[in-house]
């Protein structure tokens, strides 16, 4: 891990993906503040931006004194425009990024969609990100990895985004690692979160590892959000299924959806569609690009994951119902497929 700046709190220690670690400890009493630096940018989503303020803000000393001083800067200092109906004012401009400990980027609009279509940083935002000193710890929320990544400050990293955004991301910089499936990814001074609500994920993780798990449950505690959220992006995204073409593999397909509860094999499947096994295995992966197992494995977990949504069924009974047969199939196969126990997702998704 990457030598974090003199002047954090504490020393670092560990790198993660997705749940943090309990690394630190409180720093001693005489210790000036961590400065954390937001950069708005024109088009910046209000919801991101203010996150940093609200969960640093938060975390309580000893003496419950501040333990981080949180400013907000621009690339100049005036009015910001946001994603919503109206402007910002802030009163920095780009010089604060000079006294940074941790300087935050959150999602901006059209900024983002610009570098996404390969354009580059306009020259005074790349002026100031200039202005960050080496060894700052550099946060970036959601799509605001692209920032950091066209001005070269990522470099041979390990990041995350918006899951929709990711393979756009690995596209413009393969020196990149951009994993989509968690929510966050502290790679040392190098941190990045995925979309919207992940950005409160990181920020605790943060507070976590620089004082300690007790300062991090006090800040979720007064901003009323969960100390830490199980799984990562996987179980946030939407993945409809397609209508079965009615030649080739499809109307075996469409047969094997109504009987997702039963035990079949592949050799059902295949003599179905009237296929030999390894034609019909070969025909399958090029119409679907997953083999026969993947696939049914796949429309298992997602019928599992709307019966934990839409029904309050027994999980033994989901798990009959999917065609895992027990419970604990199923939980190993969704824990696989999107991170989380049954009980987890439908706390999360359970419809009232």
């Amino acid at each position: 891990m990457a030598q974090m700046a003199r002047s954090c709190l504490i020393p670092r220690t560990g790198a993660g993906t997705g749940t943090g670690t309990d690394t630190g400890s409180s720093a001693d009493a005489g210790h000036p503040r961590h400065r954390v630096v937001v950069l708005a940018l024109d088009g910046v989503i209000p919801f991101d931006l203010g996150i940093p303020a609200r969960l640093f803000g938060a975390a309580p000393g000893p003496d419950l004194e501040p333990l981080y001083d949180v400013v907000t800067c621009g690339v100049s200092a005036g009015p910001v425009t946001t994603s919503g109906d109206y402007s910002l004012y802030v009163e920095h401009g780009a010089e604060a990024l000079a006294e940074a400990d941790t300087v935050i980027v959150p999602p901006a609009y059209p900024i983002v969609d610009d570098l996404a279509d390969g354009a580059p940083l306009a020259p005074e935002l790349a002026a100031a990100l200039a202005r960050i000193r080496p060894g700052t710890r550099k946060v970036a929320l959601c799509t605001g990895a692209y920032v950091f990544a066209a001005a070269g400050l990522l470099e041979g990293r390990k990041v995350t985004t918006h899951w929709h955004q990711a393979e756009r991301m690995e596209e413009l910089f393969p020196t990149l690692s951009v994993d989509p499936n968690v929510l966050f990814i502290d790679d040392g001074d190098v941190l990045t979160s995925a979309g919207v609500a992940a950005a409160i994920d990181l920020c605790l993780h943060i507070i976590r590892t620089d004082h300690g798990s007790a300062v991090a449950n006090a800040a979720a505690r007064a901003c009323v959000v969960p100390p830490s959220r199980d799984g990562g992006q996987a179980q946030y995204i939407e993945r409809p299924v397609p209508t079965p073409a009615a030649t080739g593999t499809g109307p075996a397909r469409a047969w094997a959806l109504e009987r997702l509860h039963e035990p079949l094999t592949l050799q059902d499947l295949a003599e179905h569609a009237r296929m030999s096994i390894r034609t019909f295995t070969r025909q399958f992966r090029t119409e679907t690009g997953q083999s026969p197992g993947q696939w049914l494995t796949g429309q298992r977990v997602d019928l599992a994951r709307h019966l934990l949504e839409a029904t309050d069924l027994p999980i033994d009974r989901v798990a009959e119902q999917a065609g895992f047969g027990t419970a604990t199939s199923m939980r190993q196969h969704l824990r696989a497929s999107v991170g989380v126990s049954p009980q987890a997702y439908r706390r999360t998704f359970a419809r009232t």
